[in-house]
């Protein structure tokens, strides 16, 4: 991918994904790469702490520069001491401020800012960018089922806590749901009441944004997409996985460019390639879900009891929870590490399921790469994917839990044999690879989340057009 001169910039944007969350960072800084391939110039905005711990570790796009502001924490250890309640205000109160100091000297430069793209989770960037004139665009990196439902909390549209657990709930755009297909939030209402307030507070003030964009593609939510953009300035523009594994438009955009982790490319990937197509169970819960000790002990005898080959990722911090003796006595037909690729795993032709809690990039990325899913959903919009994987999109299954919440290695046994031999595993796999071809469709030229972006980039080019008019 070249780089573009500045002349050629058809607007500048400030991109501004949530920090220290790589399930935050990653879709927002692929959508910075698709603007910069559109002639727009991009400003990547992160804290400084997450700066120091996190991006400067980017990759494969040093095109794209990097502005810092202040969170209030910029050493990191007061956040921690913290309560989650306590780092969230204070980072409202100074990111405000330092967000408004970035503007102004952007704004005195050569190169004005046109825009801010911001993460929902912090919509308080919006009131600072109508404070200076400049256009909002709120980006959720969740579904557009999980973003109604939690629109219908703020909304007080959907009372909560719900006292009867059994009946059916009707919500515009969605099939009927039981209350354990709502995101954890809301089925376990008070958990976490900090983070609660933080994704129902998203909704604060978006009906104020120029745009919304969302981390999906139209095909996937039709029904519900529609619903919401009768009132909200709504666009798909996903799913943002690197190009490689997509429309292939942007030359050498195999990875995300952010990564927690130190990957171990080598071992996992040369093991892969040693294994007969569609013989391995890829297992991986993404860098932050943490499995309890009893879960983690049946999900390992089940996958020891599976006839399928498995690859494990197990993090550092995770792997004392592991059964003694285990990695050992399954050498022979599995291999456990620390890290590895994932989207270079799941499209290696090895991998015959996944494994996963089903946060919403994990989800999206099986869709791009046609990989069935065996959902494990620990919390937040877990719960919910794992509905729409099993019973809406049809491309995997969801493991049951006892009434100890422990999916036991029965059941892991028994789902990942459904996917891997079964005749319904076939019919799994077929429907996956229809998704994934509509994903590639969706982000190339002339698809819904392509045409989207197009659109989005032709009225930032209008709205500068009138800015500077207005200035002469």
């Amino acid at each position: 991918m070249e780089k573009r001169q500045r002349s050629d910039s058809k607007a500048h944007c400030l991109v501004f994904p949530y920090p220290n969350l790589q399930g935050h960072i990653n879709p927002m800084l692929q959508f910075s790469k698709l603007l910069h391939h559109k002639g727009v110039k991009v400003t990547l905005v992160s804290t400084i702490f997450a700066y120091n711990k996190l991006m400067q570790k980017t990759s494969g796009c040093s095109y794209i520069p990097l502005e810092t502001i202040s969170d209030g924490h910029d050493q990191g250890g007061s956040a921690h001491a913290q309560s989650v309640e306590a780092y969230l205000e204070r980072f409202w109160q100074v990111g405000s401020q330092t967000l408004a100091q970035l503007i102004e000297k952007l704004l005195s430069s050569e190169y004005p800012v046109d825009c801010i793209v911001y993460d929902s989770m912090m919509p308080w960037s919006l009131d600072v960018a109508k404070k200076y004139g400049i256009v909002g665009a709120s980006f959720f990196t969740q579904s557009c089922a999980v973003d109604s439902i939690l629109y219908h909390v703020h909304k007080g549209l959907f009372k909560l806590p719900v006292v009867d657990d059994q009946s059916e709930i009707s919500l515009p755009g969605l099939p009927p749901l039981k209350l354990f297909d709502m995101p954890s939030f809301v089925y376990d209402f008070g958990s976490y009441p900090a983070i609660f307030k933080m994704v129902v507070g998203q909704f604060s003030n978006v009906e104020k944004a120029d745009w919304v964009l969302c981390n999906t593609f139209y095909e996937l939510e039709k029904q519900v997409v529609d619903w919401m953009a009768t009132f909200l300035p709504l666009k798909t523009i996903g799913p943002t996985i690197p190009s490689h594994y997509l429309d292939k438009r942007l030359e050498d955009d195999k990875q995300y460019g952010v990564s927690l982790f130190n990957t171990n490319n080598d071992a996992c990937m040369k093991w892969l390639n040693e294994q007969p197509k569609g013989s391995v169970a890829y297992v991986a819960f993404g860098s932050a879900a943490q499995l309890g000790v009893e879960q983690m002990e049946e999900l390992a005898w089940g996958l020891r009891r599976s006839k399928s080959k498995f690859l494990w990722v197990v993090r550092e911090a995770e792997a004392a929870k592991l059964p003694k003796g285990f990695v050992e006595e399954t050498s022979e037909k599995g291999l456990v590490v620390s890290w590895c690729p994932q989207l270079e795993v799941l499209a290696n032709e090895a991998v015959g399921c996944f494994i996963s809690h089903c946060g919403w990039n994990s989800t999206l990325e099986a869709f791009s790469l046609g990989v069935p899913v065996v959902a494990l959903p620990q919390w937040t919009d877990q719960s919910t994917n794992a509905k729409f994987i099993m019973d809406v999109w049809k491309i995997g299954v969801k493991a049951l839990a006892d009434e100890k919440g422990v999916v036991r290695q029965e059941e892991v046994e028994h789902c990942i044999s459904e996917i891997m031999e079964e005749e319904r595993g076939k019919e799994m796999q077929r429907k996956a690879l229809e998704w994934k071809e509509l994903a590639r469709k969706a982000v190339d030229e002339g698809g819904s989340s392509s045409n989207n972006i197009d659109e989005f980039i032709s009225n930032l080019v209008l709205s500068r057009e009138k800015r500077c008019a207005c200035e002469k």
